[in-house]
C-alpha cells in the first residue's frame, strides 16, 4: 500500500503564531506517507525561500523534494511543492500554469514507489469560486489530456466549503474522494478544505485526518492522509 498526505503547512506558522519549521517537520514524521502534497511551503516575498530549509529536510527527513522550483531557494512553486520518500523514483515532473487573479499554480510528477507509478498532483486553489473552477478545469485538461495515462492522486487546499458542487463536481466526474473528515481550522476543524481525490484505477484502503497535540499548533489547517492500493 501506498501512504499519501496533503498539508497547507501556512508557512509554518502555528497557531501560537510561531514560525518553527521544526515542528511542521515532527508532524510530516509523525504521519510518515510515501508522498506529500505542501501548500504554502515558501515565502511570498523576495526569494521566495522554502520555511524548511533544504539541508534541514535531507538531513533530518525520509524525503526529498521533486525538483520543481524555478528559484534556488525555493521549495516549491507558488508554494506548492511535492515529497517524496528518497527511494522513490521521479519521472517527468512539471508546474501547471492556473487561470487566477493572483498567483496560483499546481505541480505535478509521475512517480514510482513500492512498484507502483502514480501521476501526483499538488494544488492550492482561489478563494473565489468561478476562478476555483477554471482552476480544476486547468488542471484535468492537463491530466486526462496525457499522452501516457496512469493512476492519479490529486490533492491539496481546495478552498471548497460547499460539499457537493463547485470545483468538487468537476473532480467528482473522474475522481472518487478519500473520505479524510474535517481539517480546518485546526483548532475546532469544521471545514474540509483540504481533499484527496483518487482515479478509478486506485483502491481508497484508509483515510483520516492527522489531529496529534503537534499538529493542532503547527499550522491553521491539519493535514490529511490516505492509503491507496491498485485496484
Amino acid at each position: 500500500m501506498i501512504k499519501v498526505a496533503s498539508y497547507n503547512m501556512r508557512k509554518a506558522i502555528g497557531t501560537d503564531r510561531r514560525r518553527m519549521p521544526e515542528r511542521t517537520l515532527e508532524v510530516l514524521c509523525e504521519i510518515d506517507a510515501d508522498i506529500v502534497a505542501l501548500q504554502e511551503c515558501d515565502r511570498r516575498l523576495g526569494e521566495r525561500a522554502g520555511v524548511i530549509p533544504l539541508h534541514m529536510l535531507e538531513e533530518r527527513t525520509p524525503w526529498r523534494a521533486v525538483p520543481i522550483a524555478m528559484r534556488a531557494q525555493s521549495m516549491g512553486w507558488h508554494g506548492n511543492a511535492l515529497l517524496v520518500r528518497k527511494t522513490a523514483d521521479i519521472g517527468e515532473h512539471r508546474r501547471i500554469e492556473l487561470p487566477a487573479l493572483e498567483p496560483r499554480g499546481a505541480v505535478t510528477a509521475d512517480i514510482t514507489t513500492d512498484g507502483v507509478e502514480l501521476r501526483v498532483v499538488g494544488m492550492h486553489l482561489d478563494l473565489s469560486g468561478l476562478w476555483r473552477r477554471k482552476q480544476a478545469h486547468a488542471i484535468l485538461t492537463h491530466v486526462e489530456g496525457h499522452a501516457t495515462q496512469l493512476p492519479s492522486v490529486l490533492m491539496g487546499d481546495l478552498n471548497e466549503w460547499t460539499p457537493r458542487s463547485g470545483c468538487l463536481r468537476d473532480f467528482g466526474r473522474n475522481h472518487r474522494f478519500a473520505e479524510t473528515g474535517p481539517s480546518f481550522h485546526a483548532r475546532h476543524p469544521v471545514g474540509r478544505l483540504d481533499r484527496i481525490m483518487v482515479s478509478d484505477a486506485l483502491r481508497i484502503v484508509d483515510a483520516g485526518v492527522h489531529s496529534s497535540a503537534a499538529a493542532r499548533k503547527a499550522s491553521d489547517h491539519l493535514p490529511i492522509w490516505a492509503t491507496l492500493e491498485p485496484a
